[in-house]
């Protein structure tokens, strides 16, 4: 069952939430995906700080035969809490509680369990590591669904400038997780998605499709760069917020023929 659990357990993969964010904005709720995006960006530096706050050991730390190799593959950092965990949480519990859906809720609190169970399965986490990140990330899958973020005036412009100025003056040796956050969040708190979903099969699939060429070709591209150098704090804020600009606005401006901008009121 182990594969099984593998294959779960890696849809709390970054490329998935990608995937997962990008269509939910372009296909669904294009400002809604923007709220979420800034809960979930927040969402993944609370996490960061509690696991090198605390940092606290995993399962295998003492009792190395306990987990595989592929299963300790998926852990890094420290223990609690599980990060796997709380960004799903986030992700899917923010979805659900803005499409407010019955099968939107049941699917949300499938995956959800089912990855939270997985990090248990695969004995890389304890139920304490899963348990606080459920907590955390419905915290912040809240906060998605109430939030809103403003998409002008000065917040919208100084808000991204301090915190890729926090990025540049991160000390040599901070674990690259704060880099990523402070990117993601800059990028979409930078993000104006002005755009109307498509609404017809052909033109959802184009933009699906075309639309996850462009991005991967970005994440790819940008994750070429010379280890040494995209790990420098303010470099990895940067890759992180310009593929959050390339999906929310690039793609919406390369595929305007169906993601036309919307009517202003």
């Amino acid at each position: 069952m182990e594969a099984f659990w593998l294959a779960v357990t890696n849809l709390g993969r970054d490329e998935v939430f990608i995937v997962v964010l990008a269509l939910y904005t372009w296909l669904v709720n294009p400002r809604g995906g923007r709220n979420l995006g800034v809960a979930f960006a927040l969402s993944y530096l609370v996490n960061s700080a509690l696991k090198f706050g605390f940092d606290l050991p995993r399962p295998f730390t003492n009792d190395p035969d306990v987990a595989s190799a592929a299963a300790k593959a998926t852990a890094g950092g420290p223990g609690l809490p599980s990060g796997h965990t709380q960004m799903a949480a986030t992700l899917w519990g923010g979805i659900a509680l803005q499409v407010r859906r019955p099968g939107m809720w049941i699917a949300a609190g499938l995956l959800v369990a089912l990855i939270a169970s997985s990090r248990l399965v695969l004995h890389v986490h304890y139920p304490s590591d899963v348990i606080v990140g459920l907590l955390v990330g419905g915290l912040f899958a809240l906060m998605a669904a109430r939030i809103h973020v403003p998409d002008d005036g000065v917040v919208r412009w100084a808000v991204p400038a301090l915190l890729l100025a926090v990025a540049a003056f991160l000390p040599a040796g901070t674990p690259r997780e704060y880099g990523t956050g402070l990117g993601l969040l800059a990028g979409f708190w930078f993000a104006r998605p002005t755009f109307t979903p498509p609404r017809d099969v052909a033109g959802r699939l184009i933009v699906a499709v075309v639309g996850l060429i462009l991005v991967f070709a970005v994440f790819l591209g940008l994750g070429a760069l010379p280890q040494s150098f995209k790990d420098i704090g303010l470099v990895r804020a940067l890759r992180y917020a310009l593929l959050v600009l390339v999906a929310a606005e690039g793609v919406p401006l390369v595929l305007r023929r169906w993601m036309p901008k919307e009517r202003e009121e």
